[in-house]
C-alpha cells in the first residue's frame, strides 16, 4: 500500500528537527519508511521545505543498481573563507574531499535534454570543496539506502576552497589527498574519484532534475563525489588538505 501524504510529512518532520538541532535517533517508524526511491525523494523535498532555508548547492553520484543519488545542500550549511561550523561527533568532523562545479547559468527545465557541452557552458568555476557528512540517524547503515535518500545521503553542508583550473579538475581521475592537521604530521590518501570523470555525476543531475521539472540555477554549487571516502578532522585546529597538483584547502572546525 503506498504511503499516505501525511505518513510521509511526518516522517520529514522527524528528520527536519533532527538536521536543525543536530539530534541522532532511530529509523523512521515502521509506517514513515520509505517503500521505494520516489518516496524517499519526496521526504527529502518536504524536509527542503520544512527546513525553510535556500537549496544553494546539491550533492550528486553516479546512480547504484539504479537509484538516484542526488540530495540538497541547503544556504545556512555552506561555508568559505577559513572558518566553517558543524555539528561535532567525537571531537571531530567528517568530511569528505570534492570538486564542486559552480554554475554561472540556469539549467532550468525544458523538453529536451541538456548535453554535456551545454552542461559545461555553464559551469562558471570550479572550486575544491569538503563535503561535510553527518546524519540523523544514530545508525545511518541500518537505516539503508532509502532512510539515508529521504535524510539527504548524510550531507550537513559543504565547504567550499578556491577556485582551481577547470581544465586540469575534469580531468582529474585520480588526485594525492595530503592533510596536515598542524601535528608535524602528514597524511596522505590515494584519492580516486568514483565515477572517473568528476563532471559525469553533474550531467547526470541535470537531466535527472530537468526530467522532473526542477532544474538548477545560476550560483548553484554541484559536488560529484570524493576521492577518499570520508574521514574525520579534528575541530578548533588550523587544517591544510592538499589536492594533488590542483591546489589547497584551509580550513578551521567549530561546533555547532
Amino acid at each position: 500500500m503506498p504511503q499516505t501524504p501525511q505518513a510521509l510529512s511526518d516522517a520529514a518532520a522527524i528528520l527536519a528537527t533532527r538536521r536543525k538541532t543536530g539530534a541522532q535517533g532511530a529509523r523512521l517508524p515502521q509506517p514513515m519508511r520509505p517503500q521505494d526511491a520516489e518516496a524517499a525523494l519526496a521526504i527529502q523535498a518536504l524536509v527542503s521545505a520544512q527546513a525553510g532555508a535556500a537549496i544553494t548547492a546539491w550533492k550528486c553520484g553516479m546512480p547504484v543498481e539504479g537509484q538516484p543519488v542526488a540530495a540538497p545542500i541547503y544556504g545556512d550549511t555552506v561555508f568559505n573563507g577559513g572558518l566553517c561550523t558543524a555539528w561535532v561527533r567525537g571531537g571531530q568532523v567528517r568530511v569528505e574531499p570534492e570538486l564542486a562545479f559552480i554554475l554561472g547559468r540556469d539549467l532550468p527545465p525544458r523538453p529536451l535534454p541538456y548535453s554535456a557541452a551545454e552542461i559545461d557552458a555553464a559551469i562558471v568555476r570550479t572550486c575544491l570543496a569538503l563535503e561535510l557528512i553527518d546524519s540523523r540517524y544514530s545508525d545511518p547503515d541500518e537505516a539503508g539506502f532509502l532512510e539515508n535518500l529521504a535524510d539527504g545521503l548524510l550531507n550537513q553542508g559543504l565547504y567550499l576552497g578556491p577556485q582551481v583550473d577547470a581544465e586540469h579538475a575534469c580531468s582529474a581521475a585520480v588526485l594525492a589527498i595530503d592533510i596536515d592537521t598542524g601535528a608535524g604530521e602528514t597524511i596522505r590518501l590515494d584519492g580516486r574519484h568514483p565515477a572517473a570523470d568528476p563532471r559525469a555525476p553533474l550531467y547526470w543531475l541535470a537531466e535527472f532534475l530537468r526530467g522532473r521539472g526542477q532544474g538548477l540555477q545560476a550560483g548553484q554549487a554541484v559536488i560529484t563525489g570524493s576521492y577518499a571516502g570520508s574521514f574525520g578532522l579534528p575541530v578548533a585546529q588550523d587544517l591544510v588538505i592538499q589536492y594533488g597538483a590542483l591546489g589547497k584547502i584551509a580550513v578551521h572546525f567549530s561546533p555547532r
